[in-house]
């Protein structure tokens, strides 16, 4: 017997940590920025058989696009602290051997600076948000509308 379900589509993502790496800033053959970096997020947890303290860390792929990006480039550094709004999204392709692979990465719809640094110019909690373009850039087309 088959349920007729209809669950509520939610794609949401919130994450704080800090760059790894300065941001990779490029451009579609159309001349739109998108700029990709990773966050880093911390989780410090009381190993429960030893009792002692342990630090977990995740190595999060963000993309940015559009006017963002480039403001990305030019405010956000290595080790920046960063709040990220945004949905999860998954790039499909195979490689040069024949293998299919996949990465997991948060498509940015919100990225907050949380703490100024020498080379930004904005102060901390300055808002970078990348403006609503007429139409999504193919690479980042992804959602299937059903």
């Amino acid at each position: 017997m088959a349920m007729n379900l209809r669950l509520p589509e939610q794609n949401q993502v919130f994450i704080v940590g800090r760059l790894t790496r300065d941001p990779d800033v490029r451009f579609t053959q159309k001349g739109q920025a998108w700029a990709k970096f990773s966050v880093a997020v911390n989780r410090r947890y009381k190993d429960a058989a030893s009792g002692e303290w342990k630090d977990d860390t995740c190595f999060v792929p963000v993309v940015v696009w559009g006017p963002a990006a480039e403001r990305v480039r030019d405010r956000l550094k290595k080790g920046s602290p960063v709040h990220v709004e945004g949905r999860l999204s998954v790039n499909e392709w195979t490689d040069k051997a024949g293998q299919k692979r996949n990465d997991l990465q948060v498509i940015s719809r919100r990225l907050q600076v949380l703490a100024a640094s020498e080379n930004t110019p904005s102060e901390p909690g300055a808002d970078i948000e990348p403006a609503p373009p007429a139409s999504e850039p193919a690479e980042a087309a992804d959602d299937v509308p059903f």
